[in-house]
């Protein structure tokens, strides 16, 4: 069934058709919203789950974008806006470069379209004000107050659109004494401990391989999102969100957190082992390593027997985890010299069918020519403008029946301005050469 709605302006807000419209039980379909000659229309869409959902997306860096991306891949319409003088900082967070456009900003920036425009310009500001007429969310990683000041916070933007989710993400909240720090990801996985517990024992504190938090923070907002576009059904309203680095990293303290908060007990770090299962870690190989773990009784039995190890299981001081725990030393003593003894592809053929949990632990090349990633469909190939063919890491969720995927390439600096502002706000060519000129847009 295919609807086509024209819904003058004059009549009725856009928000309240559509809300009516999904209110309807006979309409089992989500709305891309268009707007021409000072008309709505609405109509069907049948990619992604969310499909017809427009998103304007102010942010850069890590955090906000790979969350925008995640509701990209969904479907989403991801309107990137971007400042006209160079963009996203990460376009130039480099090297490796692929030709123009760095490998940093390729990673988080498909599926949306770059639209360039000063902010600091009253008629920029203007703009994104017009387009948030017609979204269903905003995504801003300013500092806290920075959007206020250009007349793009919460309270001024829904004012003239009151159905937009409004999520904010920043380094340490909204308010507080850090709210004007600037917030990046090992500075608050450095506050929030997760650098203290990272590492070593007995070493240096040490930074996560990847910026872990930003990432996080990235998801948290992602399904915020989702949540008050659920909540929006029922009450037609958006809201805005706060999302920050520094709660996502506290949150994630997890069992940690709650050894600390109910037991007072402080956490140390423990390279790749386990401070409650043991054995639980990495062992060195004759050539490389291998993670293996035994987290139950009858686990550890079947590790024994996978390393021939058999006379352990007699020694009173394995006989459980608590006593393994106990005398965590002498029993890795023991392991660690059996590992050394023959190669990682040994140990794999000797946990095979085991239902013991087992891995190597693969470089990154290793990573991409790992069977079961490969069977995954991790990896996209697409085209972009300037850099040509590119990879990308594919999104790690599937859907029986909704498609998840990356839909075009991350854009080029401006690449969709004209054809947004002429489509969404029904735009001239004068009226754009007019604002290119005065270096509103680009």
């Amino acid at each position: 069934m295919v609807l086509n709605v024209i819904l003058k302006r004059s009549l009725e807000t856009p928000m309240l058709f559509l809300r009516k419209i999904v209110l309807n039980k006979n309409f089992e379909f989500m709305f891309k919203r268009n707007y021409v000659n000072n008309e709505y229309i609405a109509k069907t869409e049948t990619k992604g789950p969310l499909s017809g959902v427009r998103i304007i997306d102010l942010t850069r860096i890590l955090a906000g974008p790979f969350c925008t991306m995640i509701l990209g891949d969904l479907g989403a319409e991801v309107i990137k806006i971007e400042h006209p003088g160079g963009g996203d900082e990460t376009r130039r967070w480099g090297p490796p470069f692929v030709k123009e456009e760095s490998c940093y900003f390729l990673c988080v920036n498909r599926n949306k379209k770059s639209v360039a425009v000063n902010l600091k310009d009253t008629r920029g500001q203007s703009l994104v004000k017009d387009l948030a007429k017609q979204s269903d969310v905003l995504v801003e990683n300013y500092l806290p107050g920075k959007l206020d000041e250009l007349g793009l916070g919460f309270t001024q933007v829904s004012e003239v659109a009151p159905q937009l989710v409004y999520c904010s993400i920043s380094g340490y909240g909204p308010s507080g004494p850090y709210k004007t720090r600037a917030g990046y990801d090992v500075i608050a996985a450095s506050i929030g401990g997760l650098l203290h517990i990272t590492g070593p024992p007995n070493g240096d504190p040490c930074k996560v391989g990847v910026a872990m938090t930003d990432l996080a923070t990235g998801l948290y907002a992602h399904g915020a999102i989702l949540a008050a576009l659920l909540e929006r059904e029922k009450t037609g309203r958006g809201q805005k969100i706060d999302c920050n680095l520094l709660s996502t990293q506290v949150s994630l303290l997890a069992n940690l957190g709650s050894n600390y908060l109910n037991a007072g007990k402080e956490a140390i770090r423990w390279g790749t082992a386990h401070e409650s299962i043991v054995p639980y870690q990495a062992f060195q190989t004759s050539d490389g390593y291998i993670t293996v773990g035994a987290g139950s009784d009858e686990q550890f039995q079947i590790f024994c027997k996978c390393l021939g190890l058999q006379h352990l299981l007699t020694d009173s001081r394995y006989k459980t985890n608590r006593n393994r725990v106990a005398n965590r030393q002498a029993l890795l003593y023991e392991l660690s010299s059996r590992f050394l003894q023959h190669s990682t592809d040994h140990w794999m053929e000797a946990f095979n069918g085991s239902g013991i949990p087992y891995g190597p632990i693969n470089n990154i090349e290793q990573v991409f020519n790992d069977p079961q990633v490969q069977h995954n469909g991790m990896v996209v190939e697409m085209e972009q403008r300037n850099a040509g063919s590119i990879k990308v890491i594919g999104p790690a969720v599937k859907y029986s029946s909704s498609v998840n995927q990356p839909r075009f390439p991350p854009p080029s600096l401006g690449e969709h301005t004209d054809s947004i502002l002429t489509s969404l706000l029904g735009l001239t060519e004068i009226d754009l050469q007019v604002l290119r000129e005065e270096k509103v847009i680009s």
